[in-house]
């Protein structure tokens, strides 16, 4: 189990970002189901429309794996803020307040920002190409090798 660790967590990575950025454009552009409630937030409108926009973004940011902690650790922070200020005051309890995608969705990219997007992700491919592991193939030649004198 422990071998598919990093594989595990990409994959929830790039599926918890799917569905929060499925969330965010709903409500900016009324596609895959509209917004709750029916009509979108006007631009700029608070907090709707910022939430959106932080749906969005950062749900497409953490899915492809660019930023992920910043992204993860700011998407966690409107759902803890979505939830004290929606649901929480309805009742105490997720599942009698509604609030269980606000609760899920926060604490996922609490673990998310604390564990990184995984080995899939973009940021962890695009530092691969920067900078590659060194090993015995890639090592400098001694001076052995190259048929040069040592230097005494």
């Amino acid at each position: 189990m422990e071998s598919m660790r990093g594989a595990v967590l990409s994959l929830f990575r790039v599926v918890v970002g799917l569905l929060f950025a499925c969330h965010g454009a709903a409500k900016l552009f009324g596609i895959l189901g509209g917004p709750p409630g029916g009509e979108a937030p006007g631009i700029g409108e608070w907090p709707s429309w910022w939430a959106a926009v932080i749906e969005l973004v950062g749900g497409g940011l953490v899915m492809i794996g660019l930023g992920t902690r910043a992204a993860a650790f700011i998407c966690s922070g409107a759902m803890a803020y979505a939830y004290f200020t929606v649901h929480q005051p309805q009742g105490l309890f997720p599942l009698t307040n509604e609030g269980e995608p606000a609760a899920l969705f926060c604490w996922s990219f609490l673990m998310l920002a604390v564990f990184g997007g995984g080995p899939w992700a973009l940021e962890a491919l695009l530092a691969q190409r920067r900078w590659p592991v060194k090993t015995s193939l890639t090592r400098a030649p001694a001076a052995s090798e190259t048929g040069q004198p040592k230097s005494a």
